[in-house]
C-alpha cells in the first residue's frame, strides 16, 4: 500500500536487511495514511471500536510495504521482478488480513469462518488491501520504469556526448596538423629568400627565425589544453618582427591587445592565421607595402574579440575563402561554440580587416579545458 516503494532504479539484492534499509519515513508514512483513510471508511460497517479497526489496517498496510519492499529487493531466479512484487501484494494481502484474525480470536480459526461478521470484515480489510496494493504497486512499477528509461537515455546522451567530443577532438587534431607545417614552411621559404639573395640582413633575419621558432615549436602540441592568449600574441610579435627584416621599408606593425585578455584560453596559431594572411595577401602584393594592427577589446556586454588589420591591397574581387580561413573558422567554432564567428571586411581606404568575435557564452568553456 506503498506508492513510492519502488522508485529504485535497481534491485538491491540483500533481503530482509536490504528491504529494511529501503523503507523511509515517506513510504511508512504513505502506509499509515493509506490505513486510516481504510480504517475510517470502514468504520460505519464495523462492530468493532475504531482504534481496533485502524490497529488491523495499519497491521495488514506495513505487512504489505515490507512484502512488496522485500520482493523487489531480492534477486529472482524464474521470475521477472514486477511479477514477483504483484504477487507478493496479491498473497499478503488475505494473509495478513487472516493473521490479524486470528489473533483476535486467540488462533481459532473456527471461530471465523463460524462468525458472519468477521466473515464480511475480513472480506472488506483483505478486498481493499488488495485493491489498493495492487494499484499503488502498478503505479510504482511504472514510475520505476519511467526512471530507467530516463537513467538509459541520460548515460545514452553522456556516451553520445563523449563520442562527440571524441570526434571533435580528432577533427581539431587533423585541422591543426593542416595548418602548422603551412606556417612552418612559408615562414623558413621567407627566410631561404633572403639568404639566398646575400642580403647583409640574413643573420638577423636567422636570429628572429630562432626566436619564432623558440615561441611556436614548443606550443605546437602543448600539453593541458587551450594556451593562454599571451602565448599566441608573442608568438605574433616574434612572425611579424621576422617579416619587418624580410621588408623593413614595406611593412610597419604595431600589436596591442589589452593585459585582461592575456589570460584567455586560445586555439593556438588562429591568430597568427590571420597575420599571415595579411601578411602575404594584403601587405606583400602592395607596391606601396603597408600597416598591420593587431588588437582587441572585451565587450562591454560580455565576450571578447581580437582583429588584424591591414593597409594592403584588400578584398579581391570573387575572392574564394581560402583553406587557411575555413580551418579557422571550423576550429573556432569547435572550441568556443557555434556562436563564434569570423569576420572579413574591407579597411578604409584599402585593405582587409579580420575579426575574431568570441560571444560571452562561450568565455567559461575553453577556460574549463586548460
Amino acid at each position: 500500500m506503498d506508492s513510492t516503494s519502488a522508485s529504485s532504479i535497481t534491485p538491491a539484492p540483500g533481503g530482509w536487511a536490504a528491504a529494511l534499509r529501503s523503507l523511509s519515513a515517506g513510504k511508512v508514512g504513505w502506509a499509515l495514511g493509506l490505513a486510516f483513510l481504510v480504517a475510517a471508511a470502514l468504520n460505519p460497517i464495523f462492530a468493532p471500536p475504531f482504534p481496533v479497526l485502524l490497529g488491523r489496517t495499519i497491521f495488514v498496510a506495513l505487512v504489505l510495504l515490507l512484502t512488496f519492499t522485500l520482493a523487489g529487493n531480492l534477486q529472482h531466479k524464474y521470475l521477472p521482478r514486477w511479477l514477483a512484487q504483484t504477487l507478493a501484494v496479491v498473497l499478503a494481502a488475505p494473509l495478513a488480513t487472516l493473521l490479524v484474525y486470528l489473533v483476535a480470536t486467540g488462533g481459532d480459526f473456527s471461530a471465523i469462518v463460524s462468525h458472519p461478521g468477521r466473515v464480511a470484515g475480513f472480506m472488506w480489510i483483505a478486498g481493499c488491501a488488495l485493491f489498493i496494493g495492487l494499484v499503488l504497486a502498478t503505479a510504482a512499477m511504472v514510475r520505476e520504469r519511467e526512471a530507467l528509461a530516463r537513467s538509459m537515455q541520460l548515460q545514452f546522451e553522456l556516451e553520445r556526448a563523449k563520442l562527440e567530443k571524441q570526434a571533435l577532438d580528432a577533427r581539431l587534431a587533423l585541422l591543426t596538423a593542416q595548418i602548422e607545417p603551412h606556417f612552418l614552411f612559408n615562414t623558413l621559404a621567407n627566410v631561404q629568400a633572403l639568404v639566398e639573395t646575400g642580403s647583409p640582413r640574413a643573420a638577423q633575419v636567422l636570429k628572429s627565425l630562432i626566436a619564432y621558432l623558440r615561441a611556436a615549436l614548443p606550443k605546437l602540441h602543448e600539453p593541458g589544453g587551450l594556451p593562454a592568449l599571451a602565448n599566441e600574441l608573442q608568438l605574433v610579435r616574434a612572425y611579424l618582427e621576422l617579416m619587418h627584416l624580410r621588408m623593413p621599408d614595406r611593412l610597419q606593425f604595431a600589436v596591442d591587445v589589452p593585459a585582461e585578455l592575456h589570460a584567455e584560453r586560445f586555439p593556438t596559431m588562429a591568430l597568427l592565421t590571420l597575420v599571415e594572411n595579411a601578411v602575404r595577401h594584403g601587405v606583400d602584393p602592395s607596391e606601396e607595402g603597408g600597416r598591420i594592427d593587431v588588437g582587441g577589446r572585451r565587450e562591454p556586454e560580455g565576450g571578447w574579440r581580437l582583429w588584424v588589420a591591414d593597409s594592403g591591397v584588400g578584398l579581391a574581387e570573387n575572392a574564394a575563402p581560402g583553406t587557411g580561413l575555413a580551418n579557422l573558422r571550423a576550429r573556432l567554432q569547435g572550441v568556443f561554440g557555434a556562436g563564434a564567428t569570423l569576420e572579413l571586411s574591407e579597411q578604409p581606404p584599402h585593405g582587409v580587416r579580420a575579426e575574431i568575435i568570441i560571444p560571452a557564452a562561450a568565455d567559461a568553456a575553453p577556460k574549463a579545458r586548460s
